[in-house]
């Protein structure tokens, strides 16, 4: 069982920058690939970035590769989402989520390959 807490949200100006953390308890963090997803109002939940459970392999939706970045630090159990560049389009409640047992290479990128979600926190870019 892994349990997420994100943490980090909040308003920013367009431009601006946030960093959003996701911290895990259990001890199946080290063998879970994590992703972030995020889910504007009125719009379905969309994937956001990917990283093996090592954090050798990571993966952007191209809305916001080159201004994101994510990482982990398994010693932390945390995960994290680096925000640069913030767009009023990057507005939404964005969750972390567990791909319990990914130990390959192998990227995931649909919700349903996912097994445990955070409860969210919210992103507001105002332009």
């Amino acid at each position: 069982q892994v349990q997420l807490v994100e943490s980090g949200g909040g308003l920013v100006q367009a431009g601006g920058s946030l960093r959003l953390s996701c911290a895990a308890s259990g001890r199946t963090f080290s063998s879970s690939a994590m992703g972030w997803f995020r889910q504007a109002p009125g719009k379905e939940r969309e994937f956001v970035a990917f990283i093996s459970w090592s954090g050798g392999v990571t993966y952007y939706a191209d809305s916001v590769k080159g201004r994101f970045t994510i990482s982990r630090d398994n010693a932390k159990n945390t995960v994290y989402l680096r925000m640069n560049s913030l767009k009023p389009e990057d507005t939404g409640v964005y969750y972390c989520a567990a791909d319990h047992l990914n130990v390959g290479v192998a990227v995931t990128t649909s919700s349903n390959d996912y097994d445990y979600w955070g409860q969210g926190t919210q992103v507001t870019v105002s332009s």
